[in-house]
C-alpha cells in the first residue's frame, strides 16, 4: 500500500521496492530500497513524464525537500520527479556501523559493499523504472556523485534514459584513485587561499586553533578525537557557494577564558563535531575511494598516500614557520576510523575494501563514444569536488554531449540557482 501525503504545492507518495543485493544473481538475496515521488498538487492526475533524481555522495540519501523547494521547483513544472535513496543511503536498507555487523566479519561487509557501486545503484533504477514509468524511459537528473551514475547508466543500460542531466557530475573514465587526488590537492589549494584573501584574519586564527590541537587532546561532546587533521578537514565546506563564509563564521569565534586557560568553546565543538561526524552517511567514508576503482589496482588510501606529495598540507611544518594552515577536503583518511566513532567499529572493513583488487569498469568508452541519448552537463569551472579537465575530456568522449563550462556556480550550484537545470534543459532540447 502506497501512502500519500501533501506538503504546500506538492503531493508526495512513498515508494518501496525489493530488489537484488546482487543483479547478477537475480534469484538469490534482496534487499529494500525506498523513494519518494513528487508531483505537484495542481498536476498529481496528469499524466507526466517521470524525472530520476540521483544525489550526490556516495552515501547520502535524496535530499529531503519541504514543499518546492530549490530545483524541485523547477522541475515540477513538467515531472513527476523521483527521489531516489540510492542502496545502502537513507531508508534503502541503509549501511552503518549498526546494520553492517548483520552481514558478519569485516571480510564479509567489505564483500557485501562491493555491490554498493554505481553499477549496482543503475541496475536498481532499472528494476523499478518499469513499475513505475509502464516501460517508458526517464529523465535522470544527476548531481556530483549522481552524475557518475548517470554516466554508467549511459555506459550501462542507455534504453532506459530519455535524457540525461548532470550537474558537477562528469567523471573522468581511465583515472585511477591516484590521479584524481594528484588534480584534487592543487584544486584544494587554490580554494584555500581564494579563502584567505577574502578573510585574512582567518590566517591567525586558524594557526591558533592547529596549534592548540597539536597540543591539547581534544574529544569533542559526541566522542570524535578533534586532531589537527581532522580540522583541516573542514576545508571540505570551500566547495560550496556560501563555504567560504560559513568556515569564516565558524572560525571567529573559536575560544573562550575559562578559569583553566583558553580552551575551544562549546559552540564551536558542537559546530565541528555536526560537521566532521559521518553518523548520518558512513557510506561515503567506505566506499567514496571506491568509485574509481575500475582495475586490478588497489585505491589503498590514495588521498592519504598522496597528500604525502603536497607536504604544503603538512599543519606542523605550516605552524613551524610563519606560512598559512592548508584546510583540505573531499578526501577519506585511514585517521578518520580512529577519530570518528561512527566509523571506528569500521575501520577494518575500509581497509579491506582499500586493499581490493578485483574491481570492475563502471563506464563503456565505447558504447559512449555511440551515444544517442541526449545529454548536457554542467561543469563548474572551478569546481573543488570534480575535476573540470577530467569533466570535459569525458564530455569530449560523449557522442552529443552539450557542456556548460560556468565559474558562475560552485559544486553546489544545482542547490542554489534552479537556473542550472533551465540551462541544461534548454542544452537538450535545442538538440532535439
Amino acid at each position: 500500500m502506497r501512502l500519500s501525503y501533501r506538503q504546500p504545492g506538492v503531493v508526495l507518495t512513498d515508494h518501496h521496492f525489493t530488489v537484488p543485493l546482487d543483479h547478477a544473481d537475480p534469484g538469490g538475496e534482496t534487499i529494500e530500497l525506498y523513494a519518494r515521488e513528487a508531483v505537484a498538487s495542481d498536476k498529481a492526475g496528469q499524466d507526466l513524464p517521470w524525472l530520476l533524481y540521483l544525489t550526490g555522495g556516495p552515501g547520502f540519501g535524496a535530499n529531503r525537500f519541504v514543499g518546492r523547494q530549490s530545483w524541485l521547483d523547477r522541475a515540477l513544472k513538467e515531472y513527476r520527479v523521483l527521489l531516489l535513496d540510492q542502496r545502502g543511503t537513507g531508508r534503502s536498507t541503509p549501511a552503518t556501523r549498526q546494520t553492517l555487523p548483520l552481514r558478519g566479519g569485516p571480510a564479509a561487509q567489505a564483500d557485501h559493499l562491493t555491490r554498493f557501486r554505481a553499477d549496482s545503484i543503475v541496475r536498481d533504477c532499472e528494476a523499478i523504472r518499469p513499475r513505475l514509468t509502464g516501460g517508458a524511459p526517464w529523465t535522470v537528473l544527476g548531481q556530483s556523485y549522481g552524475g557518475f551514475c548517470t554516466v554508467s547508466y549511459l555506459s550501462l543500460a542507455p534504453e532506459g534514459v530519455h535524457t540525461a542531466l548532470i550537474t558537477g557530475g562528469l567523471p573522468s573514465l581511465h583515472a585511477h584513485a591516484d590521479d584524481v587526488y594528484r588534480a584534487a590537492y592543487p584544486r584544494i589549494e587554490r580554494k584555500v587561499a581564494a579563502h584567505y584573501d577574502r578573510y585574512p584574519q582567518d590566517v591567525a586564527a586558524a594557526r591558533r586553533i592547529a596549534e592548540h590541537l597539536l597540543t591539547h587532546d581534544v574529544v569533542l561532546p559526541n566522542g570524535y578525537r578533534f586532531t589537527v587533521e581532522a580540522f583541516q578537514s573542514l576545508g571540505l565546506m570551500l566547495g560550496t557557494g556560501d563555504g567560504s563564509h560559513r568556515l569564516h563564521l565558524l572560525l571567529e569565534d573559536a575560544f573562550v577564558r575559562t578559569p583553566s586557560g583558553r580552551e575551544l568553546s562549546d559552540a564551536f565543538q558542537e559546530q565541528a563535531q555536526s560537521l566532521l561526524s559521518y553518523a548520518s552517511h558512513p557510506l561515503y567514508a567506505l566506499v567514496h575511494e571506491s568509485i574509481y576503482g575500475q582495475d586490478a589496482r588497489p585505491t589503498a588510501w590514495a588521498a592519504e598516500r598522496v597528500r604525502a606529495e603536497f607536504p604544503q598540507f603538512d599543519a606542523a611544518e605550516a605552524l613551524a614557520g610563519d606560512g598559512p594552515v592548508l584546510f583540505t577536503g573531499e578526501t577519506v583518511h585511514p585517521w578518520m576510523f580512529e577519530t570518528d566513532p561512527a566509523l571506528r567499529p569500521l575501520r577494518e572493513t575500509a581497509g579491506l575494501l582499500a586493499a581490493r583488487t578485483d574491481w570492475h569498469p563502471l563506464y563503456d568508452p565505447a558504447r559512449l563514444a555511440a551515444n544517442e541519448v541526449p545529454v548536457a552537463a554542467a561543469v563548474y569551472h572551478d569546481d573543488m569536488f570534480v575535476d573540470a579537465t577530467h569533466s570535459l575530456e569525458t564530455a569530449a568522449a560523449i557522442r552529443g554531449l552539450r557542456p556548460w563550462v560556468t565559474n558562475e556556480y560552485e559544486h553546489d550550484g544545482l542547490r542554489t540557482a534552479p537556473r542550472v537545470l533551465d540551462r541544461l534543459l534548454s542544452l537538450v532540447r535545442d538538440e532535439l
